[in-house]
């Protein structure tokens, strides 16, 4: 198969694979349902098959508590995948990540904050404002540190990711040792990151500022395209370099922040899988956003379904894996880029 038919066919693949993982990831639990069973409840009940009779208690389970919990999961991952995609593109770095640049404790330490405050309990959508400013003042302030010339290097990047990231747990820490029990307890959520307890509220409350966020994301990606040229190169076709970095960090801020507020903190997501889809489809972002947004939407879903049947009868958090899975990715990553000399791309 030629590499442009290959570029072609992927994103319905993708989207096969992701129909599949979902109807999977909602049929497997403590009380099994077969897979056409689970796929004709969905059915069902997004009003697209009537008529349709089924075991009792086996329709609440599936669409009331597993499916709503898969779909965050898909939702999380779109928006992680995504805005890891842009991160390496905008930075022209491969170890570029929401969660290994201080974005997802930024915005976790605004979610806890809103917790602290009492006003998550006031209104449920205090939480993601919170978190959407934290996280832009982290990756704003990671940028500033980082940026060298026209170029953001490998080991400025990650140190900064680290003092940020450091200094933002230091303050959490700080709000921690004055605040209630319960308060604590919300806050291990955060720690480990997870997906337990997640229902169609939660779907709701972060569905429009991720969709929006991805989509406007891919609207960017040929300027992305420009941008990979390099900083000179940009600008002198007339692109507004300065302008486009800070949109694009508002979109990521914006859409990491929607996926921590009800996930918690979960990291690598946005390394591992643009990572790998610019391996397979290249750099065009035409085609790699997209791939990127289905691919993470496809590896949470499927790390929360190995977080629920690894350890039976416990359940692992699906931070847990992503971390377990991406950390020695990672490492793979920091070696190569010494290879190479320290090198951006």
């Amino acid at each position: 198969m030629k590499k442009a038919d290959f570029k072609i066919g992927i994103i319905p693949v993708m989207l096969m694979v992701l129909l599949v993982i979902t109807i999977a990831g909602t049929a497997v639990g403590a009380v099994y349902v077969p897979f056409f069973d689970t796929f004709r409840i969905i059915l069902k009940n997004l009003g697209l098959l009537k008529n349709a009779v089924f075991a009792e208690g086996q329709e609440p389970i599936i669409f009331l508590v597993r499916f709503p919990r898969v779909a965050v999961a898909a939702l999380a991952g779109t928006a992680l995948g995504a805005s890891g995609a842009v991160m390496q593109g905008m930075f022209r770095n491969p170890m570029a990540d929401p969660g290994i640049l201080g974005i997802s404790s930024g915005a976790g330490l605004g979610a806890v904050l809103a917790i602290k405050l009492g006003l998550a309990a006031v209104s449920m959508y205090y939480m993601p404002l919170f978190a959407f400013t934290g996280a832009f003042l982290a990756i704003m302030a990671i940028y500033l540190l980082s940026y060298q010339k026209g170029k953001v290097p490998v080991l400025t990047l990650i140190l900064s990711g680290i003092a940020i990231s450091t200094f933002l747990g230091a303050i959490t820490n700080i709000i921690l040792t004055i605040s209630y029990d319960y308060q604590v307890k919300e806050f291990l959520f955060w720690s480990t990151g997870g997906l337990e307890g997640r229902r169609w509220e939660h779907f709701r409350l972060i569905v429009l500022p991720v969709f929006i966020s991805v989509v406007l994301m891919c609207i960017f990606s040929r300027d992305l395209n420009v941008l990979l040229m390099g900083e000179e190169e940009a600008k002198s076709v007339g692109l507004n370099t300065g302008r486009l970095r800070t949109v694009l960090l508002i979109l990521v801020s914006a859409a990491t922040a929607s996926a921590v507020c009800v996930t918690g903190s979960i990291s690598f997501v946005g390394l591992i899988v643009p990572h790998i889809m610019r391996l397979l489809i290249g750099p065009d972002h035409k085609i790699l956003l997209p791939a990127s947004a289905i691919g993470g939407a496809i590896f949470l879903v499927g790390c929360d379904l190995i977080s629920r049947v690894v350890a039976v009868p416990y359940e692992l958090g699906v931070g847990i894996i992503t971390a377990l899975l991406g950390a020695p990715y990672f490492l793979y990553l920091l070696l190569k880029s010494k290879r190479a000399g320290g090198a951006v791309i």
